[in-house]
């Protein structure tokens, strides 16, 4: 006999070997029907799977968010048997599940099209429908190896002799159809439902090695229920209206070109929303941090020294004057980060535990190198600038900095609209330097940090813990943001270093007269300049608040009488300081007001014979159908009223 133990703290005896689906059924048929799995000790399994030993057991109903990944899984199994009874001959590969939902990899002579997808959706629906149950056996290697030799199924051999010796091979089968698979799997396939969508095909290299052959991938989406997947797919509908590449070309704020690979060319207006973002946080700055700069290019030996040479070389690009008879032919690095130059202007001049903590920050230009396949626009380039800043100071002083940190990175969410953050705890990982005091002295410190934050936010602000994630150097927090349409972005960081200055021979001189190593707090608030500003483009869609708006007002005339007014109307709000241009073509102005609508100037001034003699101004909002008739000068006052930064008006 066993005894199992249940969530309530009940503990039953049960005969060894029973089974999920038989626990299930004993507390009621109803749930039995409901369930799709188990964990035994926290483990996912199946629920026909027998348990020999005494555990804690819970039962995994299809509505637990545990089960989605379930659902995806079999979801992917039931696509690869529609695929193969509509084409027979067909090899199916992998199929993992994925964020948001599941793919397969297929081989095929004929590589599927966008067309193919309702019919093979059409197929999932009757394999769903038929009910077919998941059953889980092992076989030996020869035994799998042979039957899927036979089938003509090369890449499934190939996979069964990547499997280690110590691993055993499970196969499972639903219905008449059978794949290699390590599970689990739910009891039928009924149970995946039909809130699904094939969402896309693509190549995709065997292994991801591009010396292989390609396949052809289908990609899907699968949910719990109708209406997270219509809330999914609306989502994705949001996303591509608010891709920020469309939109950049839409507003006219930068390109990309061959020549420059991964590095953007700023056109005049994408640069001033880009300087305006610079100008705030250098305003957030500018009483607690010292603004430095270090230099774009340094030799090799700064990088060996502070280890980036030996474990990111292959990120860094490295540059040697052209002509190879130049009396300097020494190999140097574009930087990829700040930290190694900024502990050399700390390192220049004697330092004291008084000066500390010593605030640095930059707004430094790096450069890395992403695969080309990697790259996404603004979101993922390979010269960006940082916000970057560090924090020389005491053991002792570092948490009340982590603080400090903390409390100015929620504002500055808080000014852009981002209220729903969530603060991540990442610790130490298998891989580090340090040793184990350090890093227990390290975590034991955020971790309060940790709950402090959590306590002054009231319940806002949402914590978590990330074992492992840290960096090899020391734990860190990261900061993930939700936007309008409910996508996560991981921005901030704020990472404690006791690696960095030792290695640079870093140091201060206590009170008690003695060289001390300090603690580096490394920092970032927005982390790439350039990916924070396309996370804001597609955030706003374009529609920036007045502030941040790189045009903020056009002046529009609906007949060339007005024309004079018109500019004297943009005079006086160029000399208010607000970013203005007229519009005084010989064009109808419905084609003027839907042309600026699209570069998504969020005010409109329309100014006609009526309004030049009563010196009014008809206010058009980006967004809006109504219109407002105002007197200049209030117009004026509003305005400018709204295009203060919200970090000014809070110190007005």
């Amino acid at each position: 006999m066993i005894n199992l133990t249940f969530p309530d703290g009940s503990v039953r005896e049960f005969d060894s070997g029973v089974t999920g689906a038989a626990i299930a059924e004993g507390i009621s048929k109803s749930l039995l029907k409901k369930s799709v799995a188990m964990t035994v000790d926290g483990e996912l399994r199946d629920l026909s799977d027998p348990i020999e030993a005494d555990a804690k057991i819970e039962i995994v109903t299809r509505d637990d968010p545990r089960a989605l990944e379930l659902i995806r899984h079999d979801a992917a199994h039931v696509m690869a048997e529609a695929v193969q009874e509509l084409w027979p001959g067909t090899q199916v590969t992998i199929g993992p599940v994925i964020e948001n939902g599941f793919y397969y990899d297929f081989a095929r002579n004929e590589p599927f099209t966008p067309e193919d997808l309702p019919v093979i959706e059409k197929k999932m629906r009757e394999i769903i429908q038929r009910g077919d149950v998941f059953t889980k056996e092992v076989w030996s290697r020869d035994e799998a190896k042979a039957y899927f030799a036979e089938k003509g199924e090369s890449y499934k051999v190939e996979l069964i002799d990547a499997i280690p010796e110590d691993q055993s091979l499970k196969i499972y089968r639903q219905g008449a159809w059978l794949d290699l698979c390590r599970g689990p799997h739910m009891a039928s396939t009924r149970q995946v439902g039909n809130d699904f969508k094939l969402m896309k095909v693509a190549g995709a290299y065997w292994r991801g090695d591009s010396n292989n052959a390609m396949l052809t991938r289908i990609y899907g989406t699968a949910w719990a229920n109708d209406k997270e997947l219509k809330a999914y797919l609306h989502m994705l509908e949001e996303a591509e209206k608010r891709d920020h590449r469309r939109l950049g070309r839409e507003m006219d704020l930068f390109h990309f070109q061959e020549e420059g690979p991964g590095v953007v060319f700023w056109h005049g207006k994408g640069w001033s929303i880009f300087q305006s973002l610079v100008a705030y946080m250098r305003r957030r700055l500018i009483n607690d941090y010292e603004e430095v700069n270090a230099p774009q290019v340094l030799h090799t030996s700064l990088w060996e020294t502070s280890g980036h040479w030996g474990w990111y070389k292959e990120n860094m690009f490295s540059v040697q004057c052209a002509d190879t008879e130049a009396e300097d032919d020494r190999v140097f690095a574009l930087k990829p980060m700040n930290c190694p130059g900024h502990v050399q202007i700390f390192k220049h001049g004697l330092k004291s535990y008084r000066d500390l903590p010593l605030r640095m920050a930059e707004f430094g230009m790096v450069h890395r190198y992403e695969p080309s396949g990697a790259m996404h626009g603004l979101m993922r380039v390979r010269g960006f600038t940082q916000d970057d800043a560090h924090i020389f100071c005491t053991d002792a002083q570092m948490a009340d900095e982590c603080l400090k940190i903390n409390d100015l990175i929620l504002s500055v969410y808080k000014d852009f609209g981002f209220d729903e953050i969530v603060v991540k705890l990442s610790t130490r990982p298998e891989k580090r330097v340090g040793s184990d005091e350090l890093w227990d002295h390290a975590e034991a410190v955020m971790t309060d940090v940790l709950k402090q934050i959590e306590a002054k936010s009231e319940g806002r602000i949402k914590t978590d813990i990330l074992p492992g994630e840290g960096a090899f150097y020391g734990p860190k927090f990261e900061y993930t943001l939700r936007d309008a349409i409910g996508r996560e972005w991981q921005c901030g960081t704020t990472q404690v270093d006791f690696n960095l200055p030792e290695r640079f021979g870093a140091f201060y001189v206590d009170s008690d007269g003695e060289k001390k190593t300090p603690v580096m707090i490394h920092r970032a608030i927005c982390g790439s300049m350039e990916r924070f500003l396309g996370i804001l483009i597609e955030n706003y869609a374009g529609h920036f608040p007045l502030w941040l708006a790189p045009q903020q007002v056009v002046v529009t005339t609906i007949t060339q009488d007005a024309d004079d007014y018109a500019l004297k109307v943009l005079a006086k709000l160029r000399k208010a300081g607000l970013r203005a241009e007229a519009d005084i073509r010989n064009e109808k102005i419905n084609y003027k007001v839907r042309e600026h609508s699209l570069a998504k100037v969020p005010v409109i001034l329309v100014c006609g014979n009526r309004e030049a003699e009563e010196g009014t101004v008809n206010i058009r909002r980006l967004g809006s159908k109504d219109q407002t008739s105002m007197t200049l000068d209030a117009a004026l006052a509003a305005l400018t009223d709204e295009a203060i930064a919200p970090d000014i008006k809070r110190e007005a």
